[in-house]
């Protein structure tokens, strides 16, 4: 593992745990040459969910994308990142747990709003209108609506 301080090639591992309830294993590890400390994560290597996007184009499923698209609907909200992880590695567990290889981007961006709503609903409002395009107030004002309906 390179150092990412240094890229150094060699660390040494010092300590080692389960995370994500068993399904990832963290490790603190030290670079040899700097002495720097940082952390990994080991998990193992599922099938590829590949994402159909609407132009018909395909890409593999990359968390990272729908975290930062997740983040920017978070800003100055009171959500922590761990929130977003962790709803972040349910929707992947989802994914991963279905016999569906390719999975359209609309099912992948209804499972981030239900995610949002239940962490916090100006989040989910705000992904929903980069998401469901809204092209004017009118839509706006009818998410919230339903929004509202369902409290």
């Amino acid at each position: 593992m390179k150092c990412p301080y240094c890229l150094y090639p060699e660390s040494k591992v010092i300590d080692s745990r389960p995370a994500d309830d068993g399904q990832r294993i963290r490790r603190r590890r030290e670079c040899i040459k700097c002495c720097k400390r940082f952390t990994t994560y080991e998990a193992i290597e599922g099938q590829p969910v590949i994402i159909i996007k609407r132009d018909k184009s395909r890409q593999v499923f990359d968390r990272n994308k729908l975290l930062s698209g997740m983040l920017r609907a978070c800003e100055k909200r009171p959500v922590s990142l761990d929130m977003l992880e962790n709803a972040i590695d349910e929707i992947e567990s989802q994914l991963q747990n279905s016999l569906e290889r390719e999975v359209p981007s609309v099912v992948i961006g209804e499972m981030a709003l239900e995610k949002l709503k239940l962490i916090d609903e100006i989040a989910y409002v705000r992904f929903a209108s980069v998401y469901r395009d809204f092209k004017d107030i009118q839509s706006f004002m009818d998410e919230l609506k339903v929004l509202l309906e369902e409290k």
